[in-house]
């Protein structure tokens, strides 16, 4: 399954081989600060806890998952993912209806419009498979991603307290 490229990047579902892209990206303080407050993700963590996370939702046919993004000119040059997956896929409120994205780019890579073109492709996408209801979530704080999700035509919905195994944090909800 491939998801068609769009204007400057092209985008590839990953799988349990990409260890090695997750853990780079996870290595800078400041792609990690809302996620962790900053914290470098391990690579025990990688294997034992994101990996599987990622396949446990991860369905190709669907276009659930984590997809690579990388730059056209060189798509070798992965400068992060786009999440899809159902809203609330670990908690006890899941609801395949609406389909949340989610998104981690390298630092460098910030400020070019690169996450907003690749969400936007993936929602174009999603929407060819029939979804219609999407979500995002973000820390409060988390100024940057609230812009990408208002840039994708999203509104504020609610805050909540998002409670997984991993994540215990109080976040703004945005929905289209």
């Amino acid at each position: 399954m491939a998801l068609p490229t769009s204007a400057r990047l092209t985008y590839r579902l990953l799988d349990e081989t990409d260890g090695d892209f997750l853990w780079e990206l996870d290595q800078n303080e400041e792609v990690m600060r809302f996620l962790n407050g900053g914290r470098k993700t391990s690579r025990k963590e990688i294997n034992d806890i994101f990996i599987p996370r990622m396949l446990n939702y991860r369905n190709a046919p669907a276009g659930w998952g984590l997809w690579q993004v990388s730059l056209k000119e060189d798509e070798q040059a992965a400068i992060g993912w786009i999440l899809v997956r159902p809203k609330g896929y670990f908690t006890e409120q899941r609801d395949d209806s609406v389909i949340e994205l989610g998104w981690r780019f390298k630092q460098q890579s910030w400020g070019k419009g690169y996450a907003t073109e690749a969400a936007k492709a993936l929602m174009a996408y999603m929407q060819s498979l029939g979804n219609t209801a999407f979500c995002a979530i973000a820390l409060p704080q988390n100024l940057a991603s609230i812009q990408i999700m208002k840039k994708l035509g999203m509104s504020f919905s609610h805050a909540e307290l998002y409670q997984d195994q991993v994540f215990n944090e109080e976040v703004v909800v945005y929905h289209i």
